[in-house]
């Protein structure tokens, strides 16, 4: 089942963080709504357990954030950026990444539900454990993305280049590959459950045969 694409937030429904440097004001104040942070600096911030309810981060810097077990709803990240994300153990629902550019994401544990990752690139995303319901990657480039030990109930990546993927020991029933290109992934002998494009199952033939230690015979 393919995410359903959560409304998008109007900025007239929203206040302007008035801070551009969100660590100045953190600690006071940890539930936010309907708040839009437009080129705000999130840079080496701790909003550890914030709930952000039907906000906006626009054009924001995420560099070395920690949002440990954050709560995201409703809202919407765009053109966001960062290098080294902590989202470890966070929620988010109804959310969509439109044109982000992140790196070193570490988001296990954490839970995604009617989430859409829109264009942009994610470098190292690691899911490991993490809780995947009717999630969509649409038109973007994941590299080290590791979804081992994961559980799907919905996960789709359409026009997306999957690099280096892992897999294995997760739940992966409501995994479509189909639409991604897959290079060099790792664990495909855990992918039961998972769908696969006919074209796909051909050209990891051989890596699968030997992560199950097959010999082919020319």
């Amino acid at each position: 089942m393919a995410a359903r694409l959560a409304r998008m937030p109007s900025d007239a429904d929203q206040t302007l963080h008035p801070d551009p440097d969100f660590a100045a004001g953190a600690r006071s104040v940890t539930h936010h709504d309907s708040v839009r942070f437009e080129g705000t600096d999130f840079s080496r911030a701790h909003a550890e357990s914030h709930t952000f309810l039907e906000c906006t981060l626009r054009g924001a810097c995420l560099d070395d954030v920690h949002l440990e077990g954050s709560r995201w709803s409703e809202g919407a990240w765009e053109r966001v950026q960062g290098v080294g994300v902590s989202l470890v153990e966070a929620s988010l629902a109804d959310m969509v990444l439109d044109g982000c550019r992140l790196a070193a994401v570490s988001a296990w544990g954490s839970t995604w539900r009617d989430v859409t990752v829109r264009g942009g690139k994610v470098d190292l995303l690691n899911l490991r454990g993490a809780r995947l319901k009717d999630v969509a990657f649409v038109d973007c480039v994941v590299t080290e993305l590791d979804l081992a030990e994961a559980r799907v109930d919905g996960l789709t990546f359409e026009g997306c280049t999957l690099l280096e993927p892992t897999f294995g020991r997760g739940t992966y029933a409501g995994l479509d590959l189909s639409g991604a290109t897959l290079r060099s992934p790792r664990g495909l002998a855990g992918l039961r459950g998972a769908t696969l494009s006919r074209a796909q199952v051909i050209d990891l033939a051989d890596a699968l045969a030997a992560e199950l230690g097959i010999v082919i015979a020319d």
